[in-house]
């Protein structure tokens, strides 16, 4: 899996050098790559925005610098070209298979008001948003999708990490315990302790099934 991320502020992706994701790209698992987008731009300023046609608030980042990068990362096209954008599809676990089976995404950062929206109809296949809010740029998202998909990658995370986390089957994750069986006052439920691994299991199940019921009963309705 490759990962072109393009953005005005490479210096904000530390954390993809950090912990199981740093690792995975030190195992050549993902490859990760950052583009400075201003490194693009023909102005002999490096400026890569500029105030918005029709007035308004704020700057938009302009055409050219973004389209080149593109281009650079991404000549014949052969890449998933993402904007992150407040605009586009909610992120969710379900999109990881198809976003992985592209091979190649080449992630795009706005920032200020967005950018020039044709560089969106000329270049970007789909845009996606983390969510309801805003944030004042696509890095943060663009590091949540590459985390994601860094661990969705075979031989990053231990055996059965994946099948059994949250929005995995529908549900949420059930209550994770470990040493000291007994911390201020309060115990590990004793069924973890028993070695009946059936019993394990269905609690752990049942346990899931009721944190999904009280705090996202909607998983539940996209069951049925």
């Amino acid at each position: 899996m490759k990962i072109d991320i393009l953005t005005l502020f490479p210096e904000m992706f530390v954390p993809l050098r950090e912990s199981i994701i740093g690792r995975a790209v030190e195992q050549k698992k993902i490859e990760i790559n950052l583009v400075n987008i201003r490194d693009f731009s023909i102005d002999k300023h490096k400026k890569t925005d500029d105030y918005p046609f029709g007035g308004g608030a704020g700057m938009v980042m302009t055409p050219q610098p973004l389209s080149d990068a593109i281009e650079h990362v991404d000549k014949e096209h052969s890449a998933r070209r993402v904007y992150l954008s407040p605009k586009g599809q909610t992120f969710s676990q379900k999109m990881l298979p198809r976003l992985e089976s592209y091979g190649h995404l080449v992630l795009i950062c706005g920032h200020y008001e967005g950018i020039d929206q044709r560089v969106i109809d000329l270049y970007v296949d789909e845009e996606i948003s983390l969510g309801d809010f805003v944030l004042t740029g696509g890095e943060l998202p663009a590091m949540v999708v590459a985390d994601c998909l860094a661990r969705f990658q075979g031989g990053v995370l231990s055996e059965g990490s994946l099948s059994d986390e949250s929005f995995t089957g529908g549900l949420l994750e059930y209550p994770h315990y470990t040493r000291p069986q007994v911390f201020k006052g309060l115990a590990v439920p004793e069924v973890l302790v028993s070695g009946d691994h059936a019993k394990v299991d269905k609690w752990r199940r049942e346990q899931a099934e009721k944190l999904t019921k009280e705090r996202r009963p909607d998983l539940l309705e996209e069951k049925r």
